[in-house]
């Protein structure tokens, strides 16, 4: 899924946040600009593009939108765009999607950003950090996605039935269950719709879960005295050791090492 340029004659610098297969977020970054518009262009990216910083002009399918952090929009394969820059440079999130995720995307293009949908373009900026693509960025783009498009989940005879059964693969620790959308896949439904009756029949977020899950893993190693921390992150599906000690942490209130510390003073 590449970020295409937005203009000609730009310096343009993009950074991987987080790639998987049905998903990526990069940080795209032009610098400089001009009143002109860019030569068309046509891209084969599906991509959701939210404004950070600056403002600048896109033309599409025979309209030009003005865009600044108060909006966003979706970008669609074959699609021509062109770009005016008459403020200058800005900073923008590029959100690419899979064709089988965009096909159940409920969203239109162009989108008013209000408020939470800004806190929720942040929360996304933020699980990308901690390195964890596979649930905790995944269920915040998705709630971006589904705050962005107005979407409601509406309640079906079967939620507590999915819930259990996601909950299930979780524990049983199944391959599928190694990523949010592998999860949605295996149980047969969207991955919007899973995060959100999850969250709702449970009261916790997936991510929140599928953690308290591992924590729960790792306490049983580091009560039996395990010492390599990396090998232990790794055999969990941590990002890494860090990844590993800021989620103990979160859960228990120590980091692994205090955690081995005190469990081994309670048993003696």
């Amino acid at each position: 899924m590449s970020v295409p340029a937005r203009s000609v004659g730009l310096v343009q610098t993009a950074t991987t946040l987080a790639a998987r297969p049905e998903f990526s977020v990069h940080t795209v970054d032009c610098m400089g600009g001009g009143v002109g518009w860019s030569d068309a262009e046509e891209h084969r990216a599906r991509r959701l593009v939210l404004i950070r910083q600056g403002r600048f002009r896109r033309w599409a399918n025979g309209v030009a939108t003005d865009l600044d952090r108060t909006s966003a929009y979706m970008t669609a394969p074959g699609e021509e765009e062109r770009f005016a820059h008459p403020a200058g440079g800005d900073v923008c999130t590029s959100v690419g999607f899979s064709g089988d995720l965009w096909g159940r995307l409920p969203i239109g293009s162009p989108v008013y950003v209000d408020a939470r949908i800004e806190f929720a373009h942040r929360r996304l900026l933020a699980a990308a950090a901690t390195g964890d693509a596979d649930y905790a960025t995944a269920e915040e783009l998705l709630k971006l996605v589904a705050l962005a498009a107005g979407y409601t989940s509406k309640s079906v005879i079967g939620d507590g039935v999915l819930a259990a059964a996601a909950r299930e693969a979780i524990l049983a620790d199944v391959p599928q269950a190694a990523t949010l959308c592998g999860l949605a896949g295996l149980l047969g439904i969207s991955p919007f719709r899973l995060s959100r009756v999850f969250s709702r029949e449970t009261g916790v977020s997936l991510t929140r879960y599928r953690n308290r899950v591992r924590v729960g893993r790792a306490m049983e190693r580091l009560t039996d005295g395990e010492t390599a921390l990396a090998d232990l992150a790794c055999e969990l599906g941590f990002a890494d050791q860090a990844h590993l000690t800021r989620t103990v942490r979160d859960h228990v209130g120590h980091t692994p090492g205090a955690v081995r510390r005190l469990l081994a003073s309670s048993r003696s």
